[in-house]
């Protein structure tokens, strides 16, 4: 099952924040034996954020959407999920019970009494407007919760309350997903060009069907200098094999110097 993450804000790509999603979804996935396949970012802009959702949703892939979820003027991601799905937004049963929870608690913490029509009280409500049909993804941080169209899971922008989200949705709804059967294997090159490797690469890829070559260059790496990581990966009979038939086809050059570590 092919995994996405969609990434939506202006402020990554202005770079007033760093994302800190890629990163942690990698690790969520590797620890459940699958791996992420494409990473998209969008800003605050609603046609184009419904255009990726529209792609996600009528798409075959699980798709995490992170950001956009709140309430404020450059929130959009709720509204474009209706769009992109073509479904009304409607206040969740669910998703209103867990806001008016945290903000009875929120009172009470603060000596006050809740006040359920307070102006306040009614935009914290908006979080829980969701499109119909969708399924409540809980959110252990502050219990305002994210949801879920299909395979395509929408959770809050901030890491702290994203990323355990994300973990419930991958331990609730695909633990029974088959692990993918998947090796890399690589070694390092020193004194070799891209180009004189090219033909071995493109020779490996044709003796193992579905095995994928990779050729990571680094001109100034702070130990190794120099070098280039090349590798293979694929299914893990399959890769084996081909690590093998790489570093026979790399004794072609003996001026090469070769490291597995």
């Amino acid at each position: 099952m092919p995994f996405g993450l969609l990434i939506i804000g202006d402020e990554i790509l202005s770079g007033r924040r760093q994302d800190k999603h890629m990163a942690r979804v990698i690790e969520l996935l590797a620890a459940r034996g699958h791996a992420l396949t494409w990473v998209r970012y969008v800003g605050d802009d609603r046609p184009r954020i419904t255009a990726a959702l529209q792609d996600a949703l009528y798409g075959d892939d699980v798709v995490f959407c992170c950001g956009g979820i709140g309430a404020t003027p450059d929130d959009h991601t709720r509204q474009c999920a209706g769009l992109a799905s073509g479904r009304v937004l409607a206040l969740h049963p669910e998703a209103k019970a867990l806001i008016e929870g945290r903000m009875r608690a929120m009172a009470a913490e603060q000596g006050k009494a809740w006040d359920p029509e307070h102006p306040d009280s009614l935009r914290r409500l908006e979080m829980g407007v969701f499109p119909e049909g969708a399924r409540i993804i809980p959110n252990p941080y502050n219990q305002i919760p994210g949801f879920s169209l299909g395979r395509v899971h929408f959770v809050p922008g901030f890491p702290v309350m994203a990323h355990p989200m994300i973990e419930w949705v991958l331990d609730t709804e695909y633990a029974d997903l088959i692990p993918s059967a998947h090796e890399e294997h690589a070694l390092y090159v020193y004194g070799a060009l891209e180009a004189t490797l090219t033909p071995l690469m493109e020779r490996i890829e044709a003796e193992f069907p579905g095995i994928r070559v990779f050729s990571l260059p680094s001109v100034d790496h702070p130990q190794r200098g120099r070098h280039i990581e090349l590798g293979v990966k694929g299914e893990p009979t399959l890769a084996r094999q081909a690590f093998a038939a790489l570093q026979t086809g790399l004794q072609a050059w003996p001026d090469f110097k070769i490291s597995t570590n």
